[in-house]
């Protein structure tokens, strides 16, 4: 029985991967699986993956013309996990130590919640200024995960994320499998805004628990993609696309009472607390 598999999407990211990966070998009190999946075309990260020779480590080559779009780099590893939770890890980021033994723990305490996640601790190579701003950032992003919780494990969560700033990242939220099998993974049609259309639809299906202790320690670069102070006009639009793909699809599936009744909620008390 394995308890967590770690899918790792890459990209010409040969030492932060090795930094990632080493951050799920160091976890202990769990098993776990840990699938690679190199979206570069010339197949860069297959000897350091295969220079481990741990066979908890498997490497996984993109064999479609995908543009770098996470969602579907994601989605090809869904089919071979085999851990009772999973955990979509990008490739800079860094696992603390204690983390998945603290989310197993979790989970069994509350057996019908679908996904967990937790603080987000930024670090990098960035400017001071940038690294204070993503602190503050990250630090409302748990008051108001907190703040959700109070209202149970569905709802507000799910009415936070489709209408607010996002209260977590890819790698900062660990699912069941179960969970992520019903929902069909991640979006292929959305580029950004993928992992928020992701988490949205697994807190609407299965509830989400916020833990409070660092979940993440989330690698900042420069320009920040998710908070840069002055994104391209290309990168705006397709997050604007991605927000929009995710609330028509929400309000097709949940109805227009509920999605209306979830904007009011983000709107005034949520935006309150």
């Amino acid at each position: 029985m394995i308890d967590f598999s770690v899918v790792i999407p890459t990209y010409r990211r040969r030492e932060q991967l090795s930094e990632a990966i080493a951050s799920v070998l160091r976890q202990s009190g769990v098993t776990f699986e840990v699938l690679v999946v190199d979206d570069c075309p010339d197949g860069s990260a297959g000897d350091d993956v295969r220079a481990l020779n741990d066979p908890r480590v498997s490497y996984q080559r993109n064999p479609l013309p995908t543009g770098g779009v996470p969602s579907v780099v994601r989605n090809l590893a869904r089919p071979r996990a085999k851990g009772s939770f999973i955990h979509f890890l990008d490739d800079d980021d860094i696992v603390p130590e204690g983390h998945y033994a603290a989310v197993k723990t979790a989970f069994d305490a509350h057996p019908g919640v679908g996904l967990v996640f937790g603080r987000i601790a930024p670090f990098g190579g960035c400017p001071e200024t940038q690294l204070q701003h993503e602190q503050r950032y990250f630090a409302e992003a748990a008051r108001n995960a907190a703040a959700c919780g109070r209202f149970g494990s569905r709802l507000a969560f799910t009415s936070r994320m489709l209408f607010g700033p996002p209260m977590l990242v890819c790698s900062a939220g660990v699912a069941r499998r179960e969970c992520v099998e019903r929902i069909g993974g991640f979006d292929p049609g959305i580029r950004l805004m993928e992992d928020a259309d992701f988490f949205v639809r697994i807190m609407r299906e299965c509830g989400a628990l916020f833990l409070d202790r660092v979940a993440l320690h989330y690698r900042i670069g420069s320009p920040s993609l998710m908070h840069s102070p002055t994104p391209p006009p290309a990168q705006l639009q397709e997050q604007r696309d991605g927000r929009k793909r995710m609330q028509r699809s929400y309000r097709a599936k949940q109805g227009a009472l509920e999605f209306y009744t979830l904007a009011i909620l983000a709107r005034t008390v949520l935006k309150v607390l």
